[in-house]
């Protein structure tokens, strides 16, 4: 099993990266965990506080369950990841049965800030793309996906996401094994990542379930 950690701010188009990835390999050959996936719980806050949650730092991550989860897999262990409702700020009853497959992708704008997580990476990768770019991507997706107004993204992006991208996000760049510039738009960069991930799944780079 080849696992891969995908990191960058939020709208750097890491999303646009994995997909590029998966639509390289044969079909059913990577899973997929999203950071987002593994928020705490919010039920227990009142539903007109849970909108001042910070969901851009590593405290809002449940860690250790993404980190078992991920081992579970590495042993050949199919699990239940969790979902989660940016509607509701809350996780959901209903869970993704995952199985393991050749390569396992773990996705999100923390994964690389989380040692013990980091440490279980064959490949750490990090998305860079210019601020700019990415406030707009974030205004255009959380309208649309997250009901939020305009003016609601540019607040967040201020209060939250700009000072949390300096304190947390920035910094885990260092760690990366690759940077890819322009986001999902450096076709170059994904290219050198397919292949190099070709180069081991040939090499016999399929460990699960030792």
């Amino acid at each position: 099993m080849l696992i891969i950690g995908i990191a960058g701010g939020t709208g750097s188009g890491k999303t646009t990266v994995v997909n590029k990835i998966i639509g390289s390999l044969p079909q059913g050959e990577v899973a997929v965990l999203p950071q987002d996936s593994y928020y705490r719980d919010s039920s227990h806050v009142p539903p007109e506080d849970r909108s001042k949650i910070n969901f851009d730092e590593p405290a809002a991550i449940e860690w250790p369950l993404l980190v078992s989860q991920l081992k579970q897999l590495k042993e050949g262990k199919t699990i239940e990841m969790p979902t989660y409702s940016y509607l509701t700020c809350t996780r959901q009853p209903e869970t993704v049965r995952v199985e393991p497959r050749d390569v396992v992708i773990v996705e999100g704008i923390l994964v690389l800030t989380n040692p013990e997580l980091r440490d279980m990476m064959d490949v750490k990768v990090f998305v860079d793309a210019d601020p700019d770019d990415r406030l707009i991507r974030v205004i255009a997706r959380d309208c649309v996906e997250r009901g939020r107004t305009p003016m609601m993204v540019i607040n967040r992006y201020q209060d939250v996401l700009k000072p949390m991208h300096q304190l947390y996000i920035e910094p885990s760049k260092r760690t990366a094994d690759l940077i890819v510039p322009q986001g999902g738009n450096n076709i170059v960069a994904i290219n050198l990542l397919t292949d190099y991930i070709k180069s081991q799944l040939k090499g016999g780079c399929n460990r699960y379930g030792e």
